[in-house]
């Protein structure tokens, strides 16, 4: 027979396990956001995102095609349709990874800002099913470390940075330059979030530049490219010198992928 105290002590010490395991159990899902113009997606796109997801424990992770990236002024992308369906079958080759043509749809420049909203339900735009599916997450940007620069010009930054746990992908030991750079253009907490995000990757010297170059030329990239994305890109002329049904977008301030200069 145990004596009250032995009784409560055993629930003090049962209370404490439960405790302990509630935040593994209560943890909201994490969700990465992985936006750029993926044009083409290649292994590049896929290292970052492997190694995104691992680092920062992600539970899924959206990428999100811009329609109008921002530091790539006046360039000409494929089709929307296009990348989206390039995406796709990099996807299934990668085995996880959702992709929304959240931004491809919405008319005018592609604000980070906007996307998170929509896709929290407090803006029009995300599928309602995504919406829902993403209820109760915790959104993780990543971002590269060539994004910081221009970081504080962004819109609502501010908000955006306190709305989202930042992942920058960095190449190389510059940290300390780069968030110099953000000193007095952004709250010294913000700096805080963006420097325990960094991710140190080892450069891939893919250039998205010159796949679109090759593919022209009708040369195969090799592995470059992820399964089928080779294929796909033939078959449909995506790259081919006559591809004038490109569409020329305008810079203007959202989402940008980590690689798409490597």
């Amino acid at each position: 027979m145990t004596t009250r105290p032995e009784r409560d002590a055993a629930e003090a010490r049962a209370n404490d396990a439960d405790s302990k395991q509630e935040p593994a159990a209560a943890r909201a899902r994490r969700v990465g956001l992985y936006g750029g113009s993926f044009d083409p997606v290649h292994v590049g796109h896929m290292h970052v995102a492997r190694s995104a997801r691992q680092h920062a424990a992600l539970d899924e992770l959206l990428f999100v095609p811009a329609r109008r990236p921002p530091h790539k002024p006046g360039r000409r992308l494929a089709s929307g349709e296009h990348r989206m369906a390039m995406l796709e079958l990099a996807l299934e080759g990668l085995g996880f990874g959702l992709v929304t043509d959240l931004e491809l749809r919405r008319s005018g420049p592609s604000y980070t800002i906007d996307t998170v909203r929509a896709l929290s339900g407090e803006a029009p735009g995300a599928a309602p099913g995504l919406v829902e599916q993403l209820a109760g997450a915790r959104l993780v940007l990543i971002l590269g470390s060539d994004n910081l620069a221009g970081l504080p010009e962004w819109r609502e930054v501010e908000e955006l940075l306190t709305r989202v746990d930042p992942i920058v992908i960095a190449r190389g030991e510059r940290h300390e330059e780069w968030l110099a750079g953000l000193r007095g253009r952004l709250p010294e907490a913000l700096i805080e979030r963006l420097a325990a995000g960094f991710l140190d990757l080892p450069p891939v010297p893919i250039s998205s530049t010159a796949l679109r170059a090759a593919l022209a030329r009708g040369e195969d990239p090799g592995d470059e490219l992820p399964r089928g994305v080779l294929e796909y890109a033939r078959r449909h002329g995506v790259y081919a010198p006559q591809a004038s049904s490109q569409t020329s977008e305008v810079s203007s301030g959202g989402p940008a992928s980590p690689d798409e200069a490597t």
